[in-house]
């Protein structure tokens, strides 16, 4: 429900100025809120949190005029159920989001944005990855969603750039001061940084800095990113403005012998910093246990804004006096969702976590924070108590969506190995992640085996993870796309086709499957494949039946189904890619510009919207815009050999020799002979006429 009436705006301030020991302030008007989330922030990563390296100077003085919370704790362990959270002070099996794939933010469940909104605040959001892409709901409410990325297009991709914090606060600051106006409207900010996430590769002067261990320089570069942001508000030369930092998630860091996160909910990845700050916040630190969902109710209680009466809200203002600790509920379920693997849910009750797996645990976190003795042996009446309380709403499996192969590959260029695994009701000891901890390394190795380019090797790995688990889909995707990757279209397609046949095949590779078959000239056996998934009306699939279709000679009912796909989304950049291939070869030359244009505008790095682009302005009698269309392709995708010849061809004939010999002697070295044998012979020969 949205917000029925606004709080007394001086009762609520001067509430807060008492309730931190503050002197209550005189009423002003409501203040800006600016929500910071960083994507993969360790609790103990900051220097406020007692980090001796300082890596984050700028946070350490916001930290020091606030308030710091020692115990806070997330929901989730991977960026978009716990995002989710935050945004709705709601816990996962309420609003639904249960991963980063599948799931979408129903409509009817209020968040910050749309709250804020409805009591008179602009409302921007500013992130840094696509786990927060706008297709899966957060940007309900928000005026301005930026989620534009450096995020590639190609499907078969594994490592995808993220986009820089700096990129992001840039974005964000020119909005938060064309905001600014007078009379005043109240600003509600959120600014999302993705720089600590794997894999690290922090900028300079934080790489050299920070050499020994990277992710802490990727959190250096996340705080120095911000200083544009908080200095002007650190200084008071902003208006009043009420801050929350905290990050989603944390970092194993190969504790428990995990590399990163998304696995199982340790301290290293549950636990996160927390801090407000702002008009009547009393510093110091405060060791109560906080949690993501009691954000939302805080944030509103600053704002002078009733929160929704439904759904039901768990959490409690920060602001409040504490209070005895109820049970906070968290899951790690992206495991059982893309591998088949057993559920983790859990509790946080009285100081200890109770995890129930098939092979349970209990700790008490105060004496053994490190999480190295499992009490649940010794404990057993007060963790089968924590276990009964575990939500009856939480239980497995919860309803998910399909998943794109676009979806699918960006998310694991992130590290999130995403696929769809058949659902189950029961579950043993050899599918607890702890038995499966080593296969769960190899899948990571198989991931940064293929992001080095050491492609025969990651082939290798990925032929031993679909031994080791055959009935685990996840593991026969990422052979293909290794496979696919290292040029053996032929091996790949043989091994879809054998997942397909047994079953194991998600939804993603299928899709794969037929676009594939699709660029080998086999559209018939393609449109077989893509036709019942089109059917369901999933816009991926949909999207992709259109590139086969095209690719069958039957251009006008890609169009027509890339045109269903565009009204159902219309800032979809695949599919104006797409749209813009349609209608080069229908020769619609103006039309195809146009698409192309549409497409990487909304997503620049999109190589295959750039040659589309190179063709039209080409056909279109431009071709200087050609060549710097295709110049931007192959810089986005160095083996793109289309753009590439067309790129020496072309700008050769327009008098750029060097940039001709160039591309020419990239194509000569890199281009399969056998696709393209005659273009190879003659770009020697221009390039001995070019030199």
């Amino acid at each position: 429900m949205r917000k029925r009436r606004l709080a007394g705006l001086a009762g609520a301030i001067g509430l807060l100025g008492c309730l931190l020991g503050a002197t209550a302030p005189s009423p002003s008007p409501r203040p800006d809120i600016l929500l910071i989330t960083i994507d993969t922030l360790r609790a103990d990563a900051p220097g406020f949190a007692g980090n001796r390296r300082d890596p984050t100077p700028v946070l350490d003085r916001l930290a020091a005029q606030g308030r710091v919370f020692t115990d806070a704790h997330a929901h989730n362990v991977v960026t978009l159920p716990s995002h989710t959270n935050i945004l709705t002070g709601l816990y996962p099996y309420q609003h639904g989001v249960r991963d980063n794939s599948g799931f979408r933010l129903p409509a009817s469940i209020p968040t910050l944005a749309t709250v804020l909104r409805d009591a008179g605040y602009a409302t921007g959001a500013f992130v840094g990855s696509f786990s927060l892409d706008h297709q899966f709901g957060l940007n309900r409410g928000f005026q301005v969603y930026d989620d534009r990325s450096t995020l590639g297009a190609d499907t078969q991709e594994f490592v995808i750039p993220e986009r820089r914090g700096t990129e992001v606060v840039a974005a964000a600051l020119a909005w938060w001061r064309q905001r600014n106006d007078s009379p005043r409207t109240p600003r509600f900010l959120w600014v999302h940084l993705f720089d600590p996430h794997a894999p690290y590769d922090p900028p300079e002067p934080f790489a050299s800095r920070f050499k020994d261990n990277l992710y802490l320089g990727e959190v250096a570069a996340a705080d120095a990113a911000l200083a544009p942001l908080l200095e002007p508000l650190l200084a008071g030369k902003e208006p009043p403005c009420f801050v929350v930092v905290t990050g989603d998630h944390g970092e194993a860091l190969g504790e428990h012998g995990e590399l990163t996160h998304g696995l199982f909910a340790y301290e290293a990845t549950l636990k996160i910093p927390l801090v407000l700050w702002g008009p009547g916040v009393k510093p110091g630190r405060d060791a109560r246990a906080a949690r993501h969902v009691d954000i939302f109710p805080t944030v509103l209680a600053v704002a002078g804004v009733g929160a929704p009466a439904r759904p039901a809200h768990p959490g409690a203002s920060l602001l409040a006096p504490p209070q005895t600790a109820g049970d906070s509920y968290f899951e790690s379920l992206s495991d059982t969702l893309n591998r088949g693997w057993a559920p983790l849910r859990g509790l946080l009750r009285g100081g200890r976590k109770h995890i129930a797996l098939p092979l349970p645990e209990s700790y008490d976190l105060a004496r053994d924070p490190g999480e190295t003795r499992n009490l649940v042996d010794t404990e057993r009446a007060a963790a089968r108590a924590a276990f009964a309380a575990l939500p009856k709403e939480s239980v497995w499996p919860p309803p998910r969506g399909a998943i794109g192969a676009e979806e699918e590959a960006r998310l694991r260029s992130l590290g999130y190995a995403g696929s769809t695994a058949p659902a189950r009701q029961t579950y043993g000891p050899d599918d607890d992640p702890k038995k499966l901890v080593q296969l769960d390394a190899k899948i990571h190795r198989v991931i940064e085996l293929y992001g080095l380019g050491r492609l025969d090797e990651s082939v290798r790995l990925a032929r031993e993870v679909t031994m080791e688990r055959p009935g685990m889909p996840l593991g026969w995707s990422l052979l293909a796309q290794a496979l696919l990757e290292s040029g053996k279209s032929g091996e790949a397609l043989e091994v879809m086709k054998k997942a397909r046949a047994a079953k194991v095949a998600s939804d993603s590779l299928l899709r794969q499957l037929g676009l594939t078959l699709a660029e080998s000239g086999k559209t018939a056996e393609a449109l077989e494949v893509l036709g019942p998934l089109a059917d369901t009306g999933d816009l991926q699939s949909m999207t992709a039946l259109a590139t086969a279709l095209s690719a069958a000679g039957r251009e006008r009912d890609a169009w027509e189904l890339v045109q269903k796909v565009l009204k159902a989304d219309p800032e979809n950049p695949k599919a104006w890619e797409d749209l813009g291939l349609i209608e080069l070869r229908l020769g619609h030359w103006p039309q195809a510009r146009d698409a192309s244009q549409h497409a990487v505008a909304l997503q620049r790095q999109r190589p295959l919207a750039w040659n589309n682009l190179g063709v039209a302005f080409y056909q279109l009698g431009n071709p200087a815009g050609a060549v710097d269309a295709w110049q931007q392709a192959v810089t986005f995708k160095a083996d793109l050999w289309d753009a590439l010849w067309n790129l020496g061809l072309k700008a050769a004939e327009i008098g750029r020799a060097r940039q001709a010999r160039a591309a020419l002697e990239r194509f000569v070295a890199g281009a399969p002979a056998a696709r393209y044998g005659d273009d190879i012979k003659k770009a020697r020969e221009m390039l001995g006429r070019l030199q």
